[in-house]
């Protein structure tokens, strides 16, 4: 079905992943009226601490989703992705309880004035752009000030517990180092030793085939569909409410389990027939997008402004016929990929077994070894990033596979690292200094959320979060 709602992800409650980063900022405003909070049964409880189905129902009607939003995506877990959040959040406060951290009146009211939303444009703060601002967002001023607190003390528990860290200079030096040394590297183009397509014969095109026939067999398809616009559906030219809505009860008419066929004799159209229809070069044609959406059997289908409702009348798996052009050439590319890993694989294996040697590259080279100088682990002009990282990770005259962006594979050796040292009395140390310090607090964030994550328990009630979902349904 055409969802709405395309961003949720789905996230189960568990870990309590990254949550140093988990600064809330929520959507100002409700549900109207807002969700029946008379249950007082407990849906989460971390440690001792428990979250009541009244706190969950709260923290719902804060967050700015519509019931309607959370109705239509029940199946994909958006109860437990709010869920995850509100404890997620609930822990934090634990630990800004913990260390007894607190922000005063005076800095909130300094915070309001200072944020430029509420400044006119000589930087003065105005009541007026502060309160138009509340009552754009459904927002009160104490429910404003009550988040703004929130933020405030998650911003100071992370400074709590990452600030005050002084990095000694040779730490910052070797930081710089493992981020601009300079490496002389030689390497092989591995492309000039693959197999060429033309050199297959039909005789290992059809052994292949025979090799892996379950595997090779593809589904043709029977079905049917229309193309639907503004123009066949309404007699109109553009897209309009009443168009969306007739869209809505056809798809209305599928969940009712209505068939395909007189949904579209009540629209008055004339459905395509296709019949044995297989995708083999994937162009992008109606055919191919109802094709490639197959385990849906009935459907509407949108894409850029084009709406197609098919259904599969029928479908049966088995293997293309090897005339065919299109699935030859595809065997023949699969016959290519499998000799090319192979013969990587082959060289990999005798790099980890310690068995490739300079004589071995020297020997596979040649006249085709070629050298380069990297200005640094960022310089990805001729490497991509993760072949780059392994590069500067080993030592001098060893041996690896490495690829470029295009996924081209090549042999290199690291030949010479050139060391580039910093100190106090260079231009960029500051700035190196504090590209360090990040660094280094990011790496004790993440040690804090291991720490937090050991230290809180956090119990799910399933059934009251069962009970959640049903009242949405």
């Amino acid at each position: 079905m055409i969802n709405p709602f395309k961003n949720f992800t789905k996230k189960k409650i568990g870990g309590l992943i990254l949550i140093f980063v988990i600064i809330i900022a929520f959507g100002f405003g409700g549900f109207g009226g807002g969700f029946s909070t008379g249950n007082q049964n407990n849906i989460a409880k971390i440690n001792n601490t428990n979250i009541s189905t009244q706190d969950f129902m709260n923290y719902l009607n804060e967050s700015g989703l519509s019931q309607q939003v959370i109705k239509e995506n029940i199946d994909k877990n958006i109860i437990e992705e709010l869920l995850t959040t509100l404890v997620s959040t609930k822990l934090l406060d634990l630990e800004i309880d913990e260390l007894n951290l607190s922000i005063t009146e005076d800095v909130l009211i300094r915070k309001i004035k200072n944020n430029k939303n509420f400044q006119d444009e000589n930087g003065l703060f105005q009541r007026t752009l502060y309160e138009k601002f509340l009552l754009t967002n459904n927002s009160s001023a104490p429910m404003f000030e009550i988040r703004l607190k929130n933020n405030e003390l998650q911003k100071q528990l992370f400074t709590y517990i990452s600030g005050g860290t002084k990095t000694p200079e040779f730490l910052i030096n070797k930081f710089y180092k493992e981020n601009n040394n300079k490496l002389d590297i030689q390497y092989i183009d591995l492309s000039t030793f693959y197999k060429k397509n033309e050199m297959f014969t039909d005789n290992d095109i059809k052994f292949f085939v025979e090799e892996n026939a379950e595997k090779l067999k593809q589904d043709y398809i029977d079905f049917s569909y229309v193309k639907i616009s503004p123009k066949n559906l309404l007699g109109i030219d553009d897209f309009n409410k009443a168009f969306f809505d007739k869209i809505d009860d056809i798809e209305n008419q599928i969940s009712k389990n209505i068939d395909f066929k007189t949904i579209v004799k009540n629209l008055n159209m004339s459905p395509t027939e296709v019949n044995s229809y297989i995708n083999l070069d994937d162009k992008k044609i109606v055919e191919n997008m109802i094709y490639n959406s197959r385990k849906d059997k009935i459907e509407i289908l949108e894409k850029n402004g084009a709406y197609v409702f098919y259904n599969i009348n029928n479908s049966i798996s088995k293997l293309p016929d090897l005339e065919n052009p299109i699935f030859k050439e595809q065997i023949t590319n699969l016959l290519f990929q499998k000799e090319k890993f192979e013969f990587n694989k082959n060289i990999l294996d005798k790099i980890n077994k310690k068995t490739f040697n300079q004589a071995s590259f020297d020997e596979l080279g040649k006249n085709n070894i070629r050298e380069i100088k990297l200005d640094s682990i960022k310089d990805t002009k001729k490497f991509e990033t993760n072949s780059i990282q392994i590069l500067y990770s080993l030592p001098v005259n060893s041996f690896t596979l490495i690829a470029n962006k295009e996924n081209d594979v090549f042999i290199a050796k690291t030949v010479q690292y050139e060391e580039n040292n910093i100190n106090k009395n260079s231009t960029n140390f500051e700035k190196i200094s504090s590209e360090e310090g990040a660094q280094s607090k990011n790496n004790i964030l993440k040690s804090y959320d291991l720490f937090l994550n050991n230290r809180y328990q956090v119990v799910v009630n399933e059934k009251t979060l069962e009970r959640v979902k049903n009242y949405f349904k």
